[in-house]
């Protein structure tokens, strides 16, 4: 991977590469990359050469401290604009104009026999978060990891950066 010279800041797609490099085989880890907006910060659970498990993705913030509902909503749209990569499209669900909370899911979710499988993304003050749930017939509903390619890891945490600034 070729050095940035002085002055020359390295991308956040070519951070979350390297990182994911020095980790290596050693799971489960905690990413943490100072970005303009703040602090992104990635629970890795499992990785292999072409592809990684995480248990969230957070963009942790103080952008959104002084935001209105509407901000808010308007980051979750262009979010999901931005998001087209994704096993299935994230759409916002709700917006908790009160609790200043933001709800965007897999829409529609994958779905199987044995239940459905989504993404989940919180929008708060705190900045913004992304997890994967399952949901068996008959049973409450479980984080799970999410397995994505470092390439799609790399691009939600650019995403997420963009969105913010």
């Amino acid at each position: 991977m070729p050095r940035k010279g002085p002055g020359e800041a390295m991308s956040i797609r070519s951070q979350i590469a390297q990182e994911l490099q020095s980790i290596g085989g050693t799971t489960p880890a905690s990413i943490s990359i100072g970005v303009s907006s703040g602090t992104l910060a990635i629970e890795v659970v499992a990785i292999d050469l072409i592809g990684c498990s995480i248990q969230s993705l957070q963009l942790l913030s103080k952008r959104l401290e002084a935001a209105s509902p509407d901000e808010l909503r308007g980051i979750g749209e262009r979010l999901a604009a931005r998001l087209t990569y994704l096993l299935e499209p994230i759409r916002p669900i709700e917006l908790d104009r009160d609790g200043f909370l933001l709800q965007m899911r897999s829409n529609p979710p994958q779905k199987d026999d044995d239940g459905s499988r989504y993404y989940e993304i919180l929008a708060r003050r705190e900045g913004l978060s992304l997890s994967r749930f399952e949901k068996q017939r008959g049973q409450p509903r479980r984080p799970v990891p999410a397995h994505l390619t470092r390439e799609v890891l790399g691009r939600l945490g650019e995403d997420f950066v963009a969105v913010m600034s």
